[in-house]
């Protein structure tokens, strides 16, 4: 059973920066699509942005300009750049490989909370 494993988040000041971590048990390489997701309290999961194997990025438009997403396949690690984070960032992060707009291959890991808070 493939693992991932999040990490990097914390609380930090609004206009604060994170650099998240999610580390697979499995080769990354061989998935095309790698993304994060987040999840606010009493909010549903929703994708924060993706990176395919030949490196094209998407956002959403909540983070365009402030996140970057990036994959180091030989590390088998996705990483999430965040940049001038506001309160609405705060959530519970999370990585895996989409399948659907709906559906991810892999089972979620336990996430890495992140807090925006002065």
């Amino acid at each position: 059973q493939v693992q991932l494993v999040e990490s990097g988040g914390g609380l930090v000041q609004p206009g604060g920066s994170l650099r998240l971590s999610c580390a697979a048990s499995t080769s990354i390489f061989s998935i095309y699509v790698w993304a994060w997701y987040r999840q606010a309290p009493g909010k549903q999961r929703e994708l924060v942005a993706s990176i395919t194997n030949d490196g094209r990025t998407n956002y959403a438009d909540s983070v365009k300009g402030r996140f970057t997403i990036s994959r180091d396949n030989a590390k088998n690690t996705v990483y999430l750049q965040m940049n001038s984070l506001n309160p609405d960032d705060t959530a519970v992060y999370y990585c895996n490989a989409p399948q659907s707009s709906i559906a991810t291959i892999f089972l979620w890991g336990q996430g890495t909370q992140v807090t925006v808070s002065s």
